[in-house]
């Protein structure tokens, strides 16, 4: 059964920790490209990333124009591992400063969104160290975590205190109020990309169709 959500709880999804409202989606297909695991874990990792596409009701391609792929999902054993990629430098500024602080940090995942002139997302790069924490999690739901994440710009501090995900007769699945809420954010009749505050409402009022 899904769980109501209020305007207010919506909000705070979607407001940074410097208190501004900032909601995005993609505006284009999305098309991902796995690095560093074996070819059984590249399947799970990309029918996750399916799943939730298809759940938002937006879609996938076999290229970008302009990146080739624009989700790429990095596995590595050590931050250090990232600044070896050359290919990455270039992609995604100040990337040997954001591994210096991610190793600092103790951090085993991090994401990073580039946004179009509109301001809807253009390309996401997900990083997940492989710590002994993950190591712990199946597949299966990190796939799962790591897809809801990037299909939607969520708020710096979102799922903090709240997993997206909820364990239902020993089975992980996406929480159905998080499942409407991503569908609702994908809705052809809303901005691709806003910082009003309103917004929020708007979204509950679709997630409430029936």
């Amino acid at each position: 059964m899904q769980a109501a959500m209020t305007p207010q709880a919506v909000e705070a999804l979607f407001t940074r920790s410097t208190g501004q409202y900032l909601c995005a989606r993609w505006d284009r297909p999305i098309v991902p490209v796995v690095f560093g695991v074996e070819d059984a874990t590249l399947s799970i990792v990309k029918g996750a990333i399916e799943a939730v596409v298809a759940l938002a009701g937006h879609r996938m391609a076999d290229t970008d124009v302009e990146l080739g792929a624009n989700l790429m999902v990095f596995f590595v054993r050590d931050w250090s591992d990232l600044t070896d990629v050359p290919q990455l430098l270039r992609l995604v500024d100040g990337l040997p400063e954001t591994v210096a602080r991610l190793q600092a940090a103790g951090a085993n995942q991090y994401r990073v969104f580039r946004f179009d002139p509109a301001g809807a997302i253009r390309a996401a790069f997900v990083f997940i160290r492989m710590d002994d924490d993950l190591a712990q999690v199946p597949a299966e739901v990190l796939a799962l975590s790591q897809a809801v994440q990037v299909i939607v710009l969520w708020s710096d501090t979102a799922f903090q205190s709240l997993s997206p995900l909820a364990e239902v007769g020993g089975r992980v699945i996406l929480r159905p109020e998080i499942g409407a809420l991503i569908r609702a954010v994908y809705d052809p009749v809303l901005p691709a990309v806003t910082q009003d505050p309103t917004h929020a409402y708007r979204l509950v009022a679709r997630m409430n169709v029936t």
